[in-house]
């Protein structure tokens, strides 16, 4: 535990009572950000959730924003963490990979931006698997980030250092991003929240792209709420991303409020059968599916209206992933050549152009992302460029097309909102996966097709299996990120009531350092 001045548990405090003490002055922003870097100085040496902290300038800005005249922010003094995809002026910025290393980036993506205007503290960048090609944050190119559950086992992917952070108290709340899963499956993985807004609604300038037209930030967070306040700083249009879309963001904060008051009556809601439903329940642990069901049966006693659903295309949905997403890094990644920015390998005068960049993607590439560019390059290719790649968009036409009639956007009568469990296990041993790529691409089996369809979805912890976090996910028609919102707070409130404590409340304190483990 680290305490304020005035005795306030500041680490172990949600990010919306933060906001509130620091708008009444019962605590300052200095204060509250010390206590998460003396944490963050404790603590990350073995979690290892941060690649960047600078607390000197944290602290700078911290007292600026506790200088502020005349009216405030809503969010004015508030630590945020930033996964290190995020552009961000002037800080250290590498996206995870050596090929990176040591730049420092002149401008700041709208994201970063938009929480800087807003009067945010950045403790630092978070790990994260590099060029966000991974489920386990085992793909960084600098350290290996541990689950504040269970050091030895992972955080989940690509978002693990945020989801770590954000569990273990080394910060308020965290930004992810998330193109096939990379901020559910590690909040689930974590007892976080983690919410993937709807493609388009959040702006993607400034995010070092991996895959263009699934990336997504989003917010990484202890409640409902918190996210819910999170993603509102950060969305709406961009006329700097082309695919950003001209619409407001719905209440998602009140709609996280409504639901938090347990009242469900009406609300349809269907459960995905090819998402660990009857007769589909391969490869899906016992207590997932046992902590599931529960979830369901407390949602159903609130008044929704529970049904099963069928979406077949939902099958095909990791070969699609794992060709559209690959084939969009190789463009994207292309862009790495050792010229322009970043590492620069042979540049000694004794090798031509075309040899430094090879060297340099040699060296500055590891091996996933290298697996993944031959792949993308492979499915773009003469000749197979219909026969996998155009194949693949066809599935995720289909995989669409399923969700419109499950939510009766075809005219139907259908759902409000579809749920499924976040991922297939709980967190897995460090090492377990890391020769086996198939078996670790299947722990995004569940996020994927409302990645591919560009639904908003959230995912809120659900209970435990065998001591570790269990998630829920709520999938909602597109711009309708405020039905996540509302379920999901409604789930987590009546399991608080049920056990009389938050969720975290129940994470063993392993890290090095902390005041409970070591007793």
């Amino acid at each position: 535990m680290t305490t304020s001045p005035a005795g306030t548990d500041v680490t172990g405090t949600d990010a919306a009572e933060l906001v509130r003490l620091l708008a009444a002055g019962e605590v300052t922003s200095v204060e509250v950000t010390r206590a998460y870097l003396d944490r963050i100085a404790t603590e990350d040496g073995e979690l290892g959730a941060y690649l960047h902290v600078d607390p000197e300038a944290a602290l700078a800005r911290a007292e600026q924003m506790d200088g502020v005249a005349g009216e405030r922010g809503f969010l004015t003094g508030l630590p945020v963490a930033l996964k290190d995809v995020v552009v961000t002026e002037g800080v250290p910025t590498t996206s995870g990979s050596k090929i990176l290393q040591g730049w420092r980036p002149p401008y700041d993506a709208t994201v970063a931006a938009r929480l800087k205007a807003a009067g945010t503290v950045l403790l630092g960048k978070t790990n994260m698997d590099e060029f966000a090609m991974g489920s386990s944050t085992e793909n960084s190119a600098y350290r290996v980030t541990r689950n504040p559950w269970d050091p030895e086992r992972i955080p989940g992917g690509s978002s693990g250092g945020s989801s770590a952070a954000v569990a273990a108290g080394l910060a308020p709340w965290a930004i992810g991003t998330d193109t096939g899963g990379s901020i559910r499956q590690p909040a689930a993985l974590t007892g976080l929240v983690g919410h993937k807004p709807t493609y388009g609604s959040v702006s993607r300038y400034g995010l070092i792209a991996f895959s263009s037209s699934l990336d997504q930030a989003g917010p990484m967070a202890r409640t409902v709420l918190d996210a819910a306040l999170l993603h509102e700083a950060i969305g709406g249009y961009d006329p700097m991303d082309s695919t950003s879309i001209a619409a407001p963001l719905p209440l998602l904060s009140e709609s996280a409020r409504r639901g938090a008051r347990g009242d469900l009556a009406g609300l349809k809601v269907g459960v995905v059968r090819e998402l660990g439903g009857d007769g589909h329940a391969e490869g899906y642990e016992p207590g997932v599916l046992a902590r599931f069901g529960e979830a369901v049966a407390l949602l159903e006693g609130l008044g929704a209206e529970v049904r099963e659903v069928s979406c077949p295309a939902f099958d095909l949905a990791l070969p699609a992933y794992y060709l559209i997403a690959p084939s969009e890094a190789s463009s994207n990644l292309a862009r790495f050549d050792g010229v322009r920015f970043g590492l620069r390998v042979g540049d000694d005068g004794s090798h031509d152009l075309d040899e430094v960049m090879a060297l340099t993607r040699e060296q500055g590439f590891g091996p996933e992302v290298k697996r993944r560019i031959i792949l993308g390059t492979y499915a773009l290719s003469s000749g197979y460029y219909e026969a996998y790649y155009g194949q693949a968009q066809k599935v995720r036409t289909l995989i669409s097309r399923d969700f419109n009639a499950a939510f009766g956007s075809d005219g139907g009568q259908g759902v409000d909102v579809l749920l499924s469990p976040t991922t297939p296990t709980v967190a897995f041993p460090l090492g377990a996966r890391v020769d086996d790529p198939v078996a670790m691409y299947a722990a995004d089996l569940c996020t994927l097709p409302a990645s591919l369809a560009g639904m908003p979805a959230i995912s809120v912890p659900c209970g435990l299996s065998d001591g570790l976090p269990v998630g829920l996910q709520v999938m909602a028609p597109a711009l309708a990120d405020d039905r996540c919102y509302r379920v999901a707070a409604a789930l987590e409130a009546a399991q608080d009531a049920a056990r009389g404590s938050r969720f975290l409340d129940q994470l063993p304190r392993r890290t090095a350092g902390s005041e409970e483990g070591a007793a």
